[in-house]
């Protein structure tokens, strides 16, 4: 594989500190999108397997889909081996702990891994909880992230603050994607002149009658392959309920079959915050909660538990971390339809559908941050408002 600068920099370094164990346990790759971090990632593992045939690496990711993104890119570049292992980073070191009735109850960090090197993906996600578990198996990791995007939703964590390598260059072959070209704008000035950039990709004047009608058009047409992202929880609250009516839905409570995320992480359950999934069955339990069961996006199990009722289309996230009676009895849940961009942060979906809103505190960099995070959760399509 033909590598930039940057590429063969970073390439060299990734070596040298294998090589080395003195030089730390960890080391940090940051690359903006494009930049062939997933590229370089393959050469590396290449380079490694000439250092030791035997070598065997996990590869993990923070949500199921950006692990399953990774295996098939890394299949592509016919990099990964029957020795490797791709899987969410909960995945490679929990196991689940089941009860009587073969329900899953809790889950255990694993006592040992038999891995020679952890690489972790989409590391800019990682919280101060899980980086800790991860180094707890004293087996080397390369955090490879975005340090372009917004740093975890929760705590002050941020993995990819700092990266010690940094890929900034845009790869060869992304230099024509319409996607890559409106995040350079994005991240670069924090302003995106309204076009068309490709097909399926155009930023639009929030008041060009154009753009209020394709907005109606591309709302009612949601389907789950659709991220539809804002800024504001009051806009997101009533793109939620216009996609269910819509949709058919006659009432502002949930239903079976609606679109619903996860607002709070618990990890006993393995569910955290970001997570999208689909109401299967819903009951009423004890006042104010429901009896629920959830297909995650990223779980082949379904959730199965008590959710919090208020919390759909309440107009901020009920502050279970202040009320501890109420997170000893269940978890937080709510419409998944439209998204913030900080809920967004883990997901990526072909249509994404995003409405520029900017808080008054959020200043310059804060706000490419925002933007930029954004537009690269789109695979192929984006239709930006602003």
């Amino acid at each position: 594989m033909e590598l930039s600068v940057d590429q063969q920099k970073a390439l060299s370094e990734l070596l040298a500190w294998y090589q080395d164990p003195a030089r730390g346990a960890f080391i940090t790759l940051g690359g903006y999108a494009g930049t062939g971090k997933t590229t370089l990632i393959a050469v590396f593992k290449n380079e490694l397997l000439k250092l030791n045939k035997g070598m065997r690496i996990a590869f993990c990711s923070y949500t199921g889909k950006a692990a399953q993104n990774l295996k098939n890119k890394l299949k592509e570049a016919g990099t990964l081996s029957a020795k490797d292992t791709v899987s969410t980073i909960h995945g490679l070191i929990y196991n689940p702990r089941e009860g009587g009735d073969g329900r899953i109850t809790g889950w255990d960090r694993k006592d040992e891994l038999e891995r020679d090197l952890i690489i972790v993906d989409e590391a800019s996600m990682v919280d101060g909880a899980i980086w800790a578990d991860l180094l707890s198996y004293n087996i080397r990791i390369v955090a490879v992230g975005d340090h372009g995007q917004l740093p975890p939703i929760s705590g002050t964590f941020n993995l990819m603050q700092a990266p010690q390598l940094m890929l900034t260059q845009i790869h060869r072959q992304a230099r024509g994607n319409p996607i890559i070209t409106v995040s350079e704008h994005a991240r670069s000035t924090g302003l995106v002149p309204p076009m068309k950039y490709g097909p399926g990709v155009v930023k639009y004047l929030k008041d060009d009658c154009d753009a209020q009608e394709r907005t109606g058009e591309l709302l009612e047409s949601w389907s789950p392959e659709t991220l539809i992202l804002c800024g504001y929880n009051t806009t997101r609250n009533r793109i939620n309920q216009f996609i269910r009516a819509a949709r058919g839905y006659e009432t502002t409570a949930p239903s079976g079959g609606d679109r619903v995320i996860c607002l709070r992480n618990n990890h006993k359950k393995a569910i955290y915050n970001g997570m999208l999934g689909t109401l299967t069955s819903l009951t009423p339990a004890q006042k104010d909660w429901y009896q629920a069961e959830i297909q995650l996006d990223d779980r082949e199990r379904p959730y199965d538990g008590l959710i919090y009722a208020p919390q759909f289309g309440a107009k901020t996230g009920v502050n279970f971390t202040a009320d501890r009676k109420l997170s000893m009895i269940g978890d937080l849940f709510d419409f998944g339809y439209a998204l913030t961009v900080h809920k967004a942060q883990g997901s990526q979906a072909k249509r994404v559908v995003m409405f520029e809103e900017r808080f008054p505190k959020m200043d310059d960099e804060m706000w490419r941050r925002w933007l930029y995070t954004g537009v690269t959760r789109a695979e192929e399509e984006l239709y930006l408002f602003g």
